[in-house]
């Protein structure tokens, strides 16, 4: 039965009992209305009102939950589904909403593996270019600047030895950012040595106390599997850099049961409630393009963690 004649039906039966109820009852109500009358007539129309909500609540609340669930709808969060119930144009929307996202799901993976990958690869042009043309052109400039630098005057010697430093710091500058636009270590030694190259480098610029946990023995993982772990990595770290106010971090790389996980975690003050920004929304999408799980949550030490599982590739992939 359609949900309008369910509703009809339901309200027509309870004008029909109330006037099968006031036919044989023996109550009346005179030409000047009583009080009593006047309480009976209010408590029936109470009763009445009563009865038609608690049957058509039930009618009614699938349709409440599928509006609090298209107001929650987060496609970097995918999977949850609604249990159709309730009357056939209900179900049949509740299905109708569960294919939708089934299929902005798979679109969003889709055009967001091919944003990633073109990402990527504009990261790779860019770090190529640094590295050959800035890092190249900087790399000759300081090699002039020691050549002539015994013919510089004494009290020039300074400002030239200054100058010699400002360049060697920018020519490793640029060394730094080329190596995290363009992880070569990822692709030439793996993923556990470019976390380790990774932390080292952490490290040495935010001057934190870093703890290691790395496994060397991992399960396989797909190339863009090892890529999202490094890139969450990365920018948990930075994170931790710019936001946390933290002494300490841990960066642990483990095998999982069928998967390999990764979790930084810091002391630091926490979330503090703030909303996702570009960073954070940046890791869940890595997450689902490879279908692993990701959670923040706050740490026993008080500050962030950051673990990433992700799925080892088996033998029947």
């Amino acid at each position: 039965m359609s949900l309008f004649w369910r509703v009809f039906l339901l309200n027509a039966g309870l004008l029909a009992a109330a006037g099968v109820v006031l036919a044989l009852s023996p109550a009346t109500i005179s030409t000047r209305v009583q009080v009593l009358e006047e309480a009976a007539l209010g408590i029936g129309i109470l009763l009445l009102l009563a009865v038609n909500y608690l049957l058509l609540r039930p009618t009614f609340k699938p349709l409440e939950r599928l509006a609090a669930r298209m107001k929650s709808v987060d496609l970097l969060r995918p999977g949850r589904r609604l249990t159709p119930s309730g009357s056939r144009e209900v179900v049949e929307l509740v299905q109708t909403f569960n294919d939708m996202l089934e299929r902005l799901e798979t679109e969003q993976n889709e055009s967001g593996r091919r944003a990633l990958a073109a990402q990527e690869a504009e990261r790779k042009r860019i770090a190529s270019e640094l590295h050959d043309e800035v890092g190249q052109t900087l790399t000759g400039v300081l090699l002039m600047l020691e050549q002539v630098a015994d013919e510089v005057p004494e009290q020039r010697r300074g400002v030239f030895t200054e100058a010699q430093e400002a360049t060697r710091r920018s020519v490793d500058e640029v060394r730094r950012i080329a190596q995290e636009l363009r992880p070569e270590l990822l692709e030439h030694l793996g993923l556990t040595s470019a976390l380790n190259a990774l932390a080292s480098s952490f490290a040495g610029r935010a001057g934190l106390e870093l703890e290691r946990d790395l496994a060397r023995g991992l399960p396989p993982l797909a190339p863009e599997a090892e890529l999202a772990i490094y890139r969450v990595a990365q920018e948990s770290l930075t994170n931790v850099a710019r936001h946390a106010g933290a002494k300490k971090v841990l960066i642990s790389l483990q095998p999982g049961r069928d998967s390999v996980v990764l979790r930084v975690v810091d002391d630091g003050k926490g979330i503090d409630g703030r909303p996702d920004g570009a960073g954070l929304r940046g890791m869940r999408e890595r997450a689902v393009f490879v279908g692993a799980a990701l959670a923040i949550k706050p740490a026993q030490t008080g500050g962030v963690e950051v673990r990433l599982e992700v799925p080892a590739v088996t033998g029947n992939t």
